[in-house]
């Protein structure tokens, strides 16, 4: 036992380069929010839980020393990759969030988001945390954990992916989270074309009127109350939407 003890050890460090890369990029376990200890704590607890499972594929590239430092470069990298793949999807209600608050005159008002790095607007990161809830309530974190276990057999320990086939991926990553933000936002879209232009009628049919003064209160209440009405709905869109993505896996 005590003779396989560094074959054991290097093997746990191998799996850690790639989960622990990974769980710091995703939602929720990889916020700057969350200190760096409790990250890494949660990260060795989730290397723990996975070894018995995984470890059969790895020991037996713990023993090749000469290869080490390159499989360890190669896991933090897949890792790094993966978790950004899901980071990018989950960007999508954050997007949607962001185009909510154009509409409805609220974009000025802004917060420091730590997961961005800078500056992002107070109903989005609303918006961004009522998802977070939603999507840890329908346990969608779990595929998370899943997708984990997945890329192991997508992406073998010791093999290095194309270059290519990653960029194709983080690129149709992009497109289908953009398209979701827009598909979340479709309807705050339309009642911002249909507020402008009876805007812009009252504007030319009553010239003398202050519109402005009428029309912000207005657009505040009217967007806040349709997104009282749809917030549910894009909630739901969006965890099924994510849920059916990391379903289908990074192939």
């Amino acid at each position: 036992m005590l003779a396989a003890l560094p074959g054991e050890a290097t093997g746990f460090l191998i799996l850690f380069a790639r989960v622990g890369a990974m769980l710091m990029l995703l939602p929720v376990f990889g916020e700057d929010s969350v200190p760096g200890r409790i990250r890494l704590l949660v990260a060795l607890g989730m290397t723990a839980g996975l070894w018995g499972l995984l470890r059969p594929t790895i020991v037996p590239l713990a023993a090749d020393d000469a290869r080490l430092a390159g499989v360890l470069v190669t896991e933090l990298g897949i890792g790094l990759a993966l978790g950004t793949l899901v980071k990018i999807m989950f960007q999508a209600i954050v997007m949607a969030g962001s185009l909510v608050s154009l509409q409805i005159g609220l974009s000025s008002a802004l917060v420091f988001d730590p997961a961005l790095g800078g500056q992002t607007p107070l109903l989005a990161k609303l918006i961004a945390l009522a998802a977070v809830l939603f999507a840890m309530g329908m346990g969608l974190h779990h595929l998370w954990i899943s997708a984990m276990v997945r890329s192991y057999a997508l992406f073998p320990v010791g093999t290095v992916p194309g270059a290519g086939d990653l960029a194709q991926v983080a690129i149709a990553t992009v497109a289908r989270a953009t398209t979701l933000a827009l598909s979340l936002a479709g309807p705050f879209l339309v009642y911002g074309i249909v507020f402008n232009v009876a805007l812009g009628f009252s504007a030319r049919l009553a010239p003398a009127i202050q519109i402005f003064f009428i029309a912000q209160p207005l657009n505040l209440l009217l967007g806040l109350a349709l997104l009282s009405v749809a917030l549910g709905a894009m909630l739901s869109g969006f965890a099924i939407a994510f849920g059916d993505r990391m379903q289908a896996g990074f192939g």
